[in-house]
């Protein structure tokens, strides 16, 4: 209840200031919720369990202090597998000594020494970690406390993909690949109520190889559920709504290499991705990890931590935003906690280091591209009247079915050459395909039952039957009517049989409706060559 000890956040880009505030405003709520909990544990009075601490007696602690010289070299080291196999080659001549001096000494007794030989150096280890920092005002890798690793950013390293980029800090990479999908492919949420989705999905994938490691590959853990929503919710706040980009959007992040904030590379190699994608985005997003070492009253901030600094450190505080502000924060510490003069220097580097390295993702890509991959799925959005959906899907879909497979040239509305018709309960239309032609074929076919007669506007017909009083023509699209024998003619016709006849194609005007509520229509006379002739005369003269 001191300090805060855990953050988890998303933020629509905020800035520093703010998001201390909120933080401080947070915690002074966490403090009640306290209290609440304080005086539980006190109306219980449950009894804490004992601990039984782990005894090193000097003897262990002057034989592992032998090695302290080389221990300190082998930290020093830059690459990060030459550091760890030199820090493992120490510890694991240790272990062997051991074994080598305690041979008659029963095997769980043995292990119980291995464990406490161990303990020794890594607090040995950690010691040795935290005077390069505090006392030496170094890091381990010869880098200043604000300085980020070497940068590289590129676009389009995948030539098939939607989009893809490439994203390296110093030996953590980043490859990510952005697909695009049609609105009704979002990710389908399972709950109690209504059934709710997302079409914005950044998975995260941590392969083994990536940490010079082998093994089976399984179901996704912790880290990687974790990864990818942090991933995730930062990169949300830039993505646009369906109605500017009707597109279910994949992002996947594959880590080839890591040593340190693989999470953050993910977001950053994220972002180039999708704006190589096409994805029209409202700002690029970057992502740091931030560190910390305490000695006392002292601290020092580090800028992107690497491996060793998380795991020796006291925190791992990771920051994503824009250049306008933050859009997503996690934080977990191994101290009490940190205080708000702490937050403030973290942020405020975490911004310095953001900007830096939007510097150089904006080398790779600018901004968003105009087009999308050729590759990727074409997309069209209109609207149809709601009263008219039904007659656009048809008796048990039979209509949609068959526009479907008339437009893509299929028998089955499953194959994969299918264009994919999604309709709302208000008559907003999605059509998609890779094809531009045959998404315009799809929406014509649909036009075609949709549109309504419009009063005024002349149509070609067919006359389909003559009656005494009329004709009965065909029109738009099927469509039968009446033509009254005062309307078949400007001059007065005694027997309609002698100027029509069944399957004569005329041109009818739509006057509005009748008394009845029927079609008006009237037969719109072709000029006579002679007549045009003489008309354009007088209008010259």
């Amino acid at each position: 209840k001191e300090a805060i000890n855990m953050v988890e956040s998303s933020a629509k880009e905020l800035q520093e200031e703010e998001m201390i505030e909120a933080l401080m405003y947070g915690h002074e709520a966490i403090k009640e919720l306290i209290k609440f909990q304080e005086k539980i544990i006190k109306e219980l009075a449950v009894p804490k369990m004992e601990y039984e601490k782990l005894v090193i007696t000097d003897e262990i602690k002057e034989k592992v202090n032998e090695v302290k010289s080389r221990l300190d070299a082998a930290l020093r080291i830059k690459e990060k597998q030459e550091k760890y196999d030199a820090i493992s080659s120490i510890e694991e001549e240790i272990v062997e000594y051991v074994k080598e001096t305690n041979k008659n000494v029963p095997e769980e007794e043995l292990n119980e020494l291995i464990v406490k030989y161990k303990n020794a150096f890594n607090s040995l280890e950690y010691e040795l970690f935290r005077n390069i920092v505090v006392k030496e005002k170094k890091r381990p890798d010869g880098r200043k406390m604000d300085e980020i690793r070497e940068l590289s950013a590129s676009v389009d390293f995948l030539p098939r993909t939607h989009g893809s980029a490439l994203f390296t800090r110093g030996e953590t990479q980043s490859l990510s690949i952005t697909t695009l999908g049609a609105l009704n492919e979002y990710q389908i949420l399972d709950g109690l109520s209504e059934e709710e989705g997302k079409r914005f999905i950044l998975h995260y994938n941590f392969p083994q190889f990536s940490v010079g490691e082998t093994g089976r590959y399984g179901a996704p853990g912790r880290r990687e559920i974790g990864h990818g929503a942090l991933g995730e919710r930062a990169l949300l706040q830039v993505i646009p709504n369906e109605e500017e980009f009707p597109y279910t959007i994949r992002v996947v992040s594959e880590i080839l290499e890591s040593n340190g904030s693989s999470s953050q590379a993910s977001i950053c190699a994220g972002c180039m991705s999708l704006m190589a994608a096409g994805v029209p985005i409202k700002d690029m997003v970057a992502g740091i990890a931030m560190g910390l070492i305490t000695s006392g009253d002292d601290y020092t901030v580090l800028t992107d931590i690497q491996g060793m600094e998380d795991h020796l450190g006291d925190m791992d505080f990771k920051v994503a935003g824009t250049k306008n502000g933050i859009c997503a924060l996690q934080m977990d510490i191994k101290i009490k906690g940190i205080t708000k003069e702490i937050l403030t220097e973290a942020l405020e580097e975490a911004k310095k280091a953001r900007l830096k390295i939007l510097k150089v993702m904006k080398s790779a890509i600018k901004e968003p591209r105009k087009e999308l991959s050729e590759y990727a799925p074409k997309m069209l959005t209109f609207n149809i009247k709601p009263e008219k959906i039904k007659e656009v899907i048809g008796k048990g879909g039979e209509t949609i079915t068959k526009i479907i497979q008339e437009a893509s040239n299929v028998v089955s509305v499953n194959d994969v050459k299918a264009v994919k018709i999604d309709i709302d309960d208000y008559g907003k239309v999605i059509i998609n395909h890779k094809d531009k032609k045959i998404i315009e074929k799809t929406k014509s076919m649909i036009d075609n039952i949709v549109k309504e007669l419009e009063f005024g506007k002349v149509y070609p017909a067919v006359i389909k039957e003559i009656k005494d009083f009329g004709c009965i023509v065909e029109f738009w699209e099927g469509m039968e009517g009446l033509v009254h024998i005062s309307k078949l003619s400007k001059e007065r016709i005694e027997n309609i049989k002698d100027k029509f006849s069944v399957g004569d194609k005329v041109e009818v005007e739509v006057l509005g409706l009748d008394k009845k509520g029927k079609i008006d229509l009237r037969i719109k006379e072709k000029k006579s060559t002679l007549k045009k002739i003489m008309e354009k005369i007088i209008k010259n003269d």
